[in-house]
């Protein structure tokens, strides 16, 4: 069974070659703990970043160019490293550093309209994540094929009709299932949109738990550790940004 998450989709792919090319027991294996180390590491470089940012950076009139660069930077960042199988400490550094930056001016913006809403989607995105740790952990939510043809059809869904939706703002200011402006009337469907979002990102985790504990029981190498803890923070980022526009939707 795969992960619904696209940046993990292929560990298992991956694990099998590796013992295959290798043979058992020949690397040093990556555990649980290792993926958790990591990932509170680029956590950490992440808030750090953006803390820098919210500080450092002024609100001036070529931010949003600033702001669409690192976003496709950071883009094409989460392609190559995903496609490419990337291991590498740095630049998935790099990928933190550089969503750090987007996070710490997008989130400056949201505040001055909305003050405290930084915050409340801050401990929304952990909360949402450590109860469906807990859920899983006492499986209660188990990862099976059904849930994870159901979440990754709808996460792929979101992101076709997310950027389909995107050009459609660029070109013509029409906004319809996501709205880029800080104000303004919301309609019914902005609203659907962010909780369907949102409920996927939150189940996706599910599956990426339970592949991550198979990669360390099969022995992926540990340098794979890397690997998976950019996967959720890739899943972290993602479920911030639907929950902090759903809290702009109901504070307007």
């Amino acid at each position: 069974m795969r992960s619904a998450n696209p940046v993990l989709d292929r560990l298992d792919d991956v694990g099998r070659t590796e013992r295959q090319v290798l043979g058992a027991g020949a690397a040093d294996t990556m555990t649980v703990a290792d993926v958790v180390s990591r990932t509170v590491g680029l956590l950490l470089l992440t808030g750090v970043t953006a803390a820098v940012a919210w500080a450092l950076v002024p609100q001036a009139v070529w931010i949003s160019a600033a702001l669409a660069g690192s976003a496709l930077a950071s883009l094409a960042l989460v392609l190559v490293i995903s496609l490419k199988q990337i291991t590498n400490p740095p630049l998935i550094a790099g990928y933190a550093v550089l969503q750090g930056l987007l996070l710490g001016v997008a989130s400056r913006a949201f505040e001055l309209v909305y003050p405290g809403i930084v915050a409340q989607a801050v401990v929304g995105t952990f909360g949402v994540f450590l109860g469906m740790a807990l859920l899983y952990r006492a499986r209660l939510i188990r990862a099976t094929p059904r849930l994870a043809r159901l979440v990754l059809g709808t996460l792929i869904g979101i992101v076709a009709i997310g950027l389909v939706n995107l050009v459609t703002y660029l070109l013509s200011g029409r906004q319809g299932v996501a709205v880029y402006s800080l104000s303004g009337r919301v309609g019914w469907l902005p609203y659907l949109f962010s909780v369907v979002a949102i409920i996927a990102g939150a189940l996706s985790f599910v599956l990426d738990f339970d592949l991550v504990e198979r990669s360390a029981r099969n022995g992926l190498p540990r340098r794979y550790a890397w690997f998976c803890a950019f996967g959720l923070l890739v899943g972290l980022i993602f479920l911030y940004w639907q929950i902090l526009r759903l809290l702009s939707y109901v504070r307007r």
